[in-house]
């Protein structure tokens, strides 16, 4: 059963995983940056948050599948996604911010069932990826 302070600690951390990523979409010009990426981030903590408590407040009340949210949020966000993307005749941009932002509703999801240790790994994975890498492929290429 989720009670107040387990609440305030899954959006707080949700919080602060997405201002990691956003601060580094912030830092690259990326079409989302900070608050789009803390709000995704919080906002997919909140719905599967919500879908918790759905499942335990209406339990044996027929059948609650608490899944059914959380797979709104990673339908929906999609089209949030395609939002940033852009295509110029110089080539398409925004497909990482798009990617981003894909990652930042898995975290949220991931922070609002409880499952910290993923989300925080998928961060600092999504963080490194954004960062380091486009300084390697500059290397390699």
């Amino acid at each position: 059963m989720l009670n107040l302070f387990s609440t305030i600690i899954r959006l707080a951390l949700a919080f602060v995983l997405g201002g990691v990523i956003g601060l580094e979409r912030e830092k690259k010009g990326g079409s989302a940056g900070l608050r789009t990426h803390i709000l995704v981030t919080v906002g997919s903590a909140l719905v599967m948050l919500t879908s918790l408590y759905i499942y335990d407040t209406c339990q044996g009340e027929g059948i609650i599948d608490p899944g059914r949210l959380a797979a709104g949020v990673v339908t929906g966000i999609g089209f949030l996604g395609a939002g940033t993307i852009i295509r110029s005749k110089e080539g398409i941009r925004g497909l990482t911010t798009a990617a981003s932002i894909w990652v930042s509703a898995a975290i949220g999801l991931a922070v609002g069932c409880g499952y910290f240790s993923a989300a925080i790994i998928v961060t600092g994975a999504s963080y490194l990826a954004l960062s380091l890498l486009k300084k390697l492929e500059k290397e390699v290429v």
